[in-house]
């Protein structure tokens, strides 16, 4: 027997009101509307020519609503197979020509990854450490006013490394937005 699709629905821009399908798997969890509208407030609402990156996109809905809301192009990472074709659907669907859907792990991705983002959604699976892996890896994928918005199970603090420019806490979703303190170099 089929497992009932699971749905999302876009908050705004092009795409307002559409819904994403998307299949029941380990440890998939959208990030709930409340928390996606505070996010796109952080960021402007507006992401025209915006180039961003969703790593483990899961149902694709942070990519999709970047370009929703007038982003240039977003690669989305996604290593479940069974996702990947959920999220292929989706980018037919919406006729997100513009989306560029990679099934690979994220940390595969990055460690080979020479293109810059202006905006990263990263929303990891929680309780493996995955975020500890990926964050000193971002610093080189991203613009020079680039930002990463992550989501985690605990509060990320202010380091060397990153700076918290906002954050909040829905349920057991703590989010944020990052900005690496590392210079980047002049070109």
């Amino acid at each position: 027997m089929a497992k009932a699709q699971q749905v999302v629905k876009i908050s705004a821009g092009l795409w307002r009101s559409r819904l994403l399908k998307f299949p029941e798997a380990t440890g998939l969890r959208p990030t709930p509307d409340r928390v996606r509208q505070t996010v796109f407030n952080w960021l402007g609402q507006d992401l025209t020519g915006k180039v961003c990156l969703d790593l483990f996109s899961g149902t694709g809905v942070m990519g999709f609503e970047a370009l929703s809301r007038g982003a240039k192009s977003v690669t989305l990472i996604e290593k479940n197979a069974l996702v990947v074709q959920a999220l292929k659907d989706n980018q037919r669907l919406l006729h997100a020509t513009t989306a560029d859907i990679v099934q690979k792990d994220a940390l595969a991705f990055l460690a080979t990854n020479v293109a810059q983002y202006d905006v990263v959604f990263c929303d990891p699976p929680y309780a493996c450490n995955m975020l500890n892996m990926v964050l000193p890896l971002l610093h080189q994928s991203l613009t020079q006013n680039g930002v990463v918005y992550a989501e985690a199970e605990y509060a990320i603090q202010t380091t060397a490394d990153w700076q918290v420019l906002k954050n909040g806490k829905a349920g057991n979703v703590y989010y944020h937005l990052l900005k690496s303190n590392h210079e980047k170099p002049s070109t």
